[in-house]
């Protein structure tokens, strides 16, 4: 897996900032901030949530694949088909769990580097693709979807369940439901926490001069 691209350093302090002019200044702003809103919330950052909430669907099948094996094995191949069923789905999940942990952890450390390097000026020419309106769409009703599926499962699964029916078929529903819900509530998050930094950030008169100290 190629490595995650470093995060852009924080602006300087107020006291050491060496930009000669406005312009500089609104030009780095702006490489910065685009960077930080595609590490966000781009489309590759979509994508790979999609990714890692399938691998960890994936794992999961397997895992109740094997629960199910267990429950209505009677021999010894039943038994062998569960544990591997349940190896190959932990080698899928776990990784999936972790990834999607990395990229919260991840998250938390742009939010502050955005509103930071957001509040040194305003420039609506260059502000304007940083809204990104249609990539958050996407975003929020890609998750709303993932929600609402994923809620379904979780309580049409146990709810449906007859006697005599394995309970690993409505634990493999009911695990397959809570991903889809975690996954649409990580992305709604991030859409609504952007476009609070928009309002918040970008919307609103300018900020204070932010360059080098002889220029103020």
């Amino acid at each position: 897996m190629a490595r995650s691209s470093p995060l852009p350093p924080p602006p300087p302090p107020e006291g050491i900032r060496t930009w000669p002019d406005r312009e500089a200044l609104l030009r780095d702003r702006a490489v910065v901030l685009g960077e930080l809103v595609r590490l966000h919330i781009g489309p590759g950052r979509l994508g790979l949530l999609v990714l890692w909430a399938a691998l960890a669907a994936l794992g999961w099948s397997f895992v109740g694949t094997g629960l199910i094996a267990f429950e209505e094995g009677y021999d010894v191949i039943s038994l062998i088909i569960g544990l591997v069923c349940l190896v190959a789905g932990a080698a899928a999940l776990v990784p999936a769990v972790v990834l999607v942990a990395v990229g919260v952890v991840r998250d938390r450390r742009v939010r502050p580097l955005l509103d930071a390097w957001g509040a040194l000026d305003r420039d609506p020419v260059r502000d304007l693709p940083l809204r990104a309106p249609g990539v958050s769409v996407v975003w929020m009703v890609l998750s709303f979807l993932l929600c609402a599926a994923g809620l379904f499962c979780c309580v049409v699964a146990p709810a449906s369940a007859v006697p005599g029916e394995p309970y690993g078929l409505v634990a493999l529903m009911t695990g397959l439901g809570l991903i889809a819900w975690v996954t649409g509530l990580i992305g709604l998050v991030k859409a609504f926490a952007h476009r609070r930094w928009v309002l918040r950030v970008l919307a609103g008169p300018p900020a204070p001069r932010a360059y080098g100290a002889a220029h103020r």
